[in-house]
């Protein structure tokens, strides 16, 4: 994959520090970990849905954590007094400690989570509020009306 150099845009911009921080992280996908398996699905207009393949996790052993535009979800396996006692021949269930983050867009906020079957799903939905959101304007006929201010005697 090739690798763009930003840095003349960092040089006569102002304000754009997120945008270009973000083009940088989609480059360098190479290091990106690829554990957990996830999904990321829109589930109508302004809704999605992040499902995260978490088999052997359970809800203590999870942790979600929105703050500004990233969502990090963690996962770290509390070893029990009986699963140290026992012996694995063979460990296919990964159950390492994982940190995952996710960019979210302006107005992305998290609804709500849920673990079932194996999958940690995580909703979201984007609400823009009503000062952002296109009005339509009323086109008057006639002339603008003066309005004059009543003069104090």
């Amino acid at each position: 994959m090739r690798s763009y150099d930003l840095s003349p845009l960092y040089r006569s911009t102002v304000g754009f520090d997120r945008l270009f921080s973000l083009l940088d992280q989609a480059t360098n996908v190479d290091n990106a970990p690829s554990y957990p398996p996830y999904n990321i699905e829109r589930t109508a207009e302004n809704a999605y849905r992040i499902s995260i393949a978490v088999a052997g996790f359970g809800e203590a052993d999870l942790s979600i954590e929105s703050k500004e535009n990233a969502l990090t979800v963690r996962g770290e396996k509390k070893a029990a007094d009986d699963e140290q006692k026992r012996e694995v021949l063979h460990q296919g269930i990964a159950a390492r400690a994982f940190e995952r983050r996710f960019q979210l867009a302006d107005y992305v906020q998290v609804t709500g989570a849920s673990l079932e079957n194996g999958l940690l799903h995580i909703d979201l939905v984007r609400e823009i509020p009503e000062a952002k959101k296109p009005r339509l304007i009323p086109i008057g006929g006639g002339a603008p009306k003066v309005i004059e201010a009543k003069r104090a005697a």
